[in-house]
């Protein structure tokens, strides 16, 4: 039986805790650039991104976005995110396949995105490269998984690049630094509720 107050143990608990936190701190010696994924079934991939550009920006770091599926150009990250003049934009989808039901243009689309992909995985000026939902030209064989990482791996030493979309493959996922599984428990859109302008776009 011990005579510590509840205040004393919970400072006993709060040191140990921290000596733990700063002994890993102090093992993460290593600086460089980040592949970080985020995959799963639910929502707020992209707009986990877009929350690292926002942070990123003001870091005041060079950031830019391709967008492999998203056709449309009315989302309100787009609006806003166009006013910084360090921030490069693309959207270069076609859209939902379902909705465009053309194999051969959708693939066409995502290689001409790739390839504006690879001109800034080759920048050193690009601190920050977001490749949102990228993980469905995987998917459906429009890119090579083999050639995405090899570009990948030799980009600048400094540079972030976040990948987004479901079902992420494997290899990408061994590749990455970070990988965030973001899973759903219900949406509204299962209610029958359209989607709402600040919220899915």
């Amino acid at each position: 039986m011990t005579n510590s107050s509840p205040e004393q143990r919970h400072a006993k608990r709060m040191a140990r805790k921290k000596a733990v936190v700063d002994e890993h701190i102090a093992a993460a010696s290593v600086a460089r650039g980040l592949l970080v994924v985020n995959t799963g079934s639910g929502k707020g991939k992209s707009s986990a991104a877009f929350g690292v550009v926002a942070r990123a920006l003001g870091h005041g770091m060079a950031v830019a976005v391709i967008q492999f599926i998203k056709s449309r150009s009315d989302t309100g990250e787009e609006a806003f995110f166009r006013r910084v003049p360090e921030l490069r934009w693309h959207v270069m989808g076609e859209g939902f396949t379902w909705e465009t039901q053309d194999a051969g243009r959708d693939a066409a689309a995502a290689r001409a995105a790739w390839d504006q992909a690879r001109a800034y995985l080759a920048d050193p000026a690009i601190d920050l490269l977001v490749l949102d939902e990228m993980t469905y030209a995987l998917k459906y064989g429009w890119l090579s998984l083999d050639e995405v990482l090899a570009a990948f791996r030799a980009r600048p030493p400094m540079q972030h690049v976040i990948v987004t979309g479901r079902a992420a493959p494997p290899g990408l996922i061994d590749a990455a630094d970070t990988v965030s599984e973001i899973g759903m428990v219900k949406h509204a859109f299962q209610a029958g509720i359209q989607a709402m302008p600040g919220i899915e776009w």
